[in-house]
């Protein structure tokens, strides 16, 4: 199986940080797939290198900006409280709705994961690809007994750089790091 590599990655830093004494519900596993970027982007006609980068960097700072500064950035751009103005990607609220509703489209069931990314890439083929390819994670993931209590479908992981084509996987502790000294 194509996909059993990326699967296998995701089993292996689930097992690792619980042999690290890490517990179950206090890490997550995060996957997405960046052909179903690809495809969502091929939907809204976002097909120029330069504004393809600007939506990819908007979508990289949703933890840090939330929703709202995304959409700002997506749409004419914004003004952070220094007063400094990042000029955005300038799309039409169409466009920004379904790059929202990819980023959205997360859930701790992974097989909804999968139907949602499925209606928000259309015809796209390489959209269509990378949905396919989190299916087939999902069932090896499945067969090997790991939960979406270790192993989550997050659109919103994309990595602002355009070289990553297939899986990005990442692991994040969700518990308090308390500093000892």
């Amino acid at each position: 199986a194509m996909m059993a590599a990326d699967a296998e990655l995701c089993m292996v830093l689930a097992d690792a940080l619980e042999a690290l004494g890490i517990a179950r519900g206090h890490y997550r596993v995060r996957v997405n797939n960046r052909k179903v970027l690809t495809g969502v982007l091929e939907t809204i006609g976002a097909d120029d290198a330069h504004t393809r980068l600007i939506i990819l960097r908007a979508i990289d700072k949703l933890d840090r900006l939330g929703m709202e500064g995304v959409r700002l950035l997506l749409g004419p751009g914004r003004e952070d409280e220094s007063g400094d103005f990042t000029k955005g990607a300038n799309l039409a609220e169409a466009q920004i709705a379904r790059v929202t509703g990819f980023l959205a489209a997360g859930d701790t069931d992974r097989t909804k994961v999968c139907a949602n990314l499925r209606d928000l890439v259309g015809a796209s083929h390489i959209g269509l690809e990378g949905v396919a390819e989190l299916e087939e994670i999902d069932a090896l993931l499945v067969a090997g007994g790991f939960g979406p209590d270790q192993v989550l479908f997050d659109p919103s992981v994309v990595r602002g750089l355009d070289y990553y084509t297939g899986p990005v996987i990442e692991a994040e502790l969700t518990f308090e790091v308390h500093d000892e000294n």
